[in-house]
């Protein structure tokens, strides 16, 4: 009988193509391993009824980087390219057994935490938008993020994007992260006044502690990635976002109980709208309307999101009040570049509204 985990490994396996074949067999190889009850069985015991949403997969795949990061796993380092291993993929699945035969308790506790990808990636994503509520109203922004991790993604003003050969100077310079562009001027600078978010379980990005959850949660073969990441705490360090312990509801309905004129208002959410559960998206939408409903010409709301669609295709979406104007914008990858703008943006029907709040 096959084991009551192994579809969501196979289909996380197939996700991680084709940007981590290290990723891909290890999950594929640990699916099959489920299904036969070898040592994956047992680490995963305490988690077979979680449900897709919480990503089993992933957070096992975090904890065998996370024993390798920590220097703990030095036979499977061998193939892990984060830490210089050049040992071949195909010979990863039986390094990685013999870790599950032999740190069984250890593993078992990583891969109960809840996984955090803060990826400064979508941050490509997020600036155009800005861009483009910038040359809508001319009005300094305050932007609230929910499911903000650690808050690197509040530092998108703060990052360098490497469009026709220029950018501003920041440690961080994201290559060619856009195809084609926002509807907006890009000389004209976009001014953030107020920055926050929340997450339930936030990752405090100036601990060690805290570096090394959001580096292991990284796919150990996409070495761009994890340097990017690395850019962004060392940025992060000199600009140090509040994120509060929160689930979105509470901290929104308090962040967004009245207008500020001669502000907008900017809540943004990327990869977080699946992990939210039914009743808290319920009550988020509510607040939402509440506060799209006190928005006025001179303290516009605007909600923007990066969300799924289909296994190759994230959507971004921007919702304006009080003109109840609603665009899609953009298409991207999971991990946000590059974005693919759409000129003119597209009317957002009602019926493309899974994906973010649909006030």
């Amino acid at each position: 009988m096959p084991h009551p985990l192994s579809d969501q490994f196979r289909t996380q396996s197939r996700h991680c193509l084709p940007g981590s074949p290290l990723s891909a067999s290890l999950l594929a190889a640990a699916a099959d391993d489920l299904d036969a009850d070898g040592p994956t069985a047992a680490v995963m015991q305490p988690y077979e009824r979680d449900r897709a949403r919480t990503v089993p997969p992933l957070r096992l795949l975090g904890g065998l980087h996370r024993m390798v990061l920590e220097r703990q796993a030095p036979e499977l380092a061998l193939h892990y390219p984060s830490v210089g291993g050049t040992a071949p993929v195909r010979e990863v699945w039986p390094a990685a057994r013999r870790l599950l035969e032999t740190q069984p308790e250890r593993l078992s506790a990583l891969a109960g935490r809840p996984v955090q990808t803060n990826e400064v990636g979508r941050c490509a994503a997020l600036i155009g938008v800005l861009h483009v509520l910038t040359e809508r109203y001319g009005l300094p922004i305050r932007l609230f993020e929910f499911g903000a991790s650690a808050g690197l993604n509040l530092n998108v003003d703060r990052y360098a994007y490497a469009v026709d050969n220029r950018a501003a100077d920041s440690p961080l310079r994201l290559q060619a992260p856009w195809r084609g562009y926002p509807e907006a001027d890009l000389a004209r600078p976009v001014e953030i006044v107020e920055r926050a978010g929340c997450d339930s379980t936030p990752v405090d990005a100036t601990t060690t502690e805290g570096r090394l959850t959001l580096a292991s949660y990284v796919w150990a073969d996409w070495v761009e990635r994890l340097e990017r990441l690395r850019t962004a705490l060392a940025v992060a360090a000199d600009h140090p976002v509040t994120v509060a312990a929160s689930t979105a509801a509470p901290w929104l309905a308090h962040r967004l109980g009245w207008p500020r004129t001669g502000s907008l208002t900017v809540v943004w959410h990327s990869v977080v709208w699946p992990y939210v559960d039914v009743a808290e998206r319920t009550e988020i939408e509510r607040i939402l309307q509440a506060a799209a409903d006190r928005a006025t010409p001179t303290a516009p709301l605007a909600l923007a999101g990066m969300e799924y669609v289909d296994d190759s295709r994230f959507e971004v979406r921007l919702r304006t009040w009080p003109e109840r104007r609603h665009d899609l914008l953009a298409t991207t990858a999971g991990h946000g570049m590059p974005t693919t703008w759409l000129h003119p943006a597209q009317p957002d029907p009602p019926s493309m509204g899974q994906a973010m709040p649909a006030v």
